[in-house]
């Protein structure tokens, strides 16, 4: 039975506005970076799929290394694309991302023209799309000039390969400089995507500061930690976990007593906000008017139902973020 879209999917979703551009992003969008490779099962990707366009996700994030193996999560989202999603591709978001290794040879990962643009053609060509909605430069490129690679983002825009750009990854001042020779170029930076959970919180170091200044949209990856911040691992290392995972990039290592011993307390704080923990998570980040978008990693539809609820409520009194600066120190 062919798939067909609920009709009132948009009706719950909130959406934000990205930086000072014009377009708008669902609260939660739904990454593709595990859960969506050659060693995943098919069929269940696509429920998750399905059940985010349907709960209004309208944008879904790639990138050409996501797997494993690296190009089959563009593959077979690709597939369903074509599969489940005939006909809907203008009300979608899509985007994908290059700079970590793909394949070997000088041009196959970091920051050079070569790479990049070679890179979205074979990332196009997998999904079977003539354009992705946002392109961006995955990681700060230390050998090639920045001017090189902001330039690659721009020749994309140019070549009608990508609508947006956008960069990962980079600390503040590198994002200064990249969003100022953007600028200049006439294709500006629309969205950085950085790591930031409650448990990793450089952002606040100033590069917040410097996309609302700039007017840059911001999607944090791995707002709850790989899964540290969810119920899985209140009682320990379940089977099917990343941590238990040979393939995950969540170590047994990082799991240690201390840190279970605030996952434990940030949970109780949760249950008493008449949240999960994993919706009091994203919603701490959501809290932040600076943030576009959230951007989630789930492996059942069960963990999307659930942080669907994250931007339901969103306040914070002065007294839960105290007490959850006093578990975190």
């Amino acid at each position: 039975m062919s798939y067909k879209p609920s009709h009132t999917r948009y009706d719950a979703m909130e959406y934000r506005r990205c930086g000072r551009s014009g377009l708008l992003l669902p609260a939660v969008s739904l990454g593709l970076w595990h859960n969506f490779g050659g060693v995943d099962a098919l069929e269940n990707c696509r429920k998750i799929l399905q059940l985010a366009f349907d709960s209004g996700i309208t944008h879904f994030d790639l990138a050409n290394n996501y797997g494993p193996p690296p190009g089959s999560a563009e593959e077979n989202f690709g597939r369903i694309l074509k599969e489940d999603f005939h006909g809907y591709r203008d009300q979608l978001v899509i985007s994908t991302k290059a700079g970590y290794y793909m394949w070997p040879g000088p041009y196959g990962e970091w920051g050079s023209k070569k790479y990049l643009v070679s890179s979205l053609d074979q990332s196009l060509k997998r999904m079977g799309l003539d354009y992705v909605d946002i392109f961006y430069h995955h990681r700060p490129d230390p050998n090639t000039p920045l001017e090189e690679t902001m330039t690659a983002l721009d020749l994309v825009v140019r070549q009608g390969k990508a609508l947006y750009v956008g960069i990962s990854n980079y600390p503040a001042d590198e994002a200064a400089k990249a969003l100022r020779i953007l600028k200049e170029l006439g294709t500006p930076c629309l969205i950085h995507q950085p790591k930031y959970s409650l448990f990793e919180r450089w952002v606040e170091g100033g590069l917040l500061d410097l996309l609302e200044k700039e007017g840059v949209g911001c999607i944090p990856f791995s707002p709850l930690a790989q899964g540290l911040l969810t119920d899985k691992y209140l009682k320990g290392i379940p089977g099917d976990s990343r941590a238990a995972s040979p393939t995950g990039f969540l170590k047994e290592s990082a799991i240690t007593d201390p840190r279970l011993a605030q996952i434990r307390s940030l949970n109780d704080l949760a249950v008493r906000r008449e949240q999960t923990l994993a919706q009091m998570a994203l919603a701490w980040i959501l809290r932040d008017k600076r943030i576009s978008s959230v951007l989630i990693g789930v492996s059942k539809p069960e963990q999307l139902i659930d942080s669907l609820q994250s931007f339901r409520n969103t306040w914070f009194s002065q007294e839960d973020l105290a007490a959850i600066e006093d578990i975190l120190r």
